[in-house]
């Protein structure tokens, strides 16, 4: 594990931390050790700090549209898919009970890890460790496929409104059936999407949404 973050010429990390960091509940209750919640509590507020600095010192956004954006890039789907972009799953430790690692414990192992480089090395390593993982994926607006309805629902959440999906057509034979969906926010319509299935429609309005979202 200690070799991903040498990449990053993270070289001075607590090996101890580290294992911890790497340890879910479910593993911790089984072998009476620690697991990476006390951690992930600290790697989230890291986190947020250092997208919430980018997104202010370089961009002169109004405070919604710089939420909307923090958001979408430290939203649980993003935060799963650095994880296992750096290669982190293969290192987790999970109990019986649980046949993989899902999205939420990968969200929250990266946090968790970033804390320890918090810990072991200080603000600036772990600035420029998130400049190197998260900011490439900013600058090039990347929207992380996958549920879309999840990310979107964290935008709204962000600014406390409310969120619906209408059905407003379904045509075709049953064997070959076409679903549009429209997706409300506060009465308003953000997104329109098609598809196969009402879901799909449904992840696509969802799409569509948090595409115009990112444009205001």
């Amino acid at each position: 594990m200690i070799e991903l973050l040498q990449k990053f010429n993270i070289n001075n990390i607590d090996s101890e931390k580290l294992d911890i960091a790497l340890t879910h509940s479910s593993y911790a209750n089984e072998h009476n050790t620690e697991s990476y919640e006390r951690l992930e509590f600290l790697g989230d507020a890291i986190l947020e700090a250092i997208i919430s600095d980018y997104f202010f010192t370089k961009y002169n956004y109004s405070e919604g549209k710089m939420s909307k954006l923090r958001a979408s890039y430290v939203c649980e789907q993003a935060l799963s898919y650095y994880s296992k972009n750096l290669g982190f799953i293969s290192y987790i430790k999970i109990g019986n009970g649980i046949s993989k690692v899902n999205n939420t414990i990968a969200a929250d192992v990266f946090e968790s890890i970033l804390a320890v480089i918090y810990l072991s090395n200080g603000y600036n390593v772990s600035k420029k460790y998130i400049y190197d993982t998260i900011i490439p994926f900013i600058e090039d607006e990347k929207i992380f496929f996958g549920d879309y309805k999840s990310i979107l629902q964290e935008l709204v959440q962000t600014d406390k409104k409310s969120l619906e999906y209408v059905l407003i057509k379904e045509s075709g034979p049953a064997h070959d059936k076409n679903f549009i969906v429209e997706v409300k926010v506060d009465g308003l319509i953000f997104g329109k999407g098609y598809g196969k299935s009402k879901k799909e429609a449904e992840q696509n309005a969802a799409y569509e949404a948090i595409k115009k979202q990112a444009k205001k």
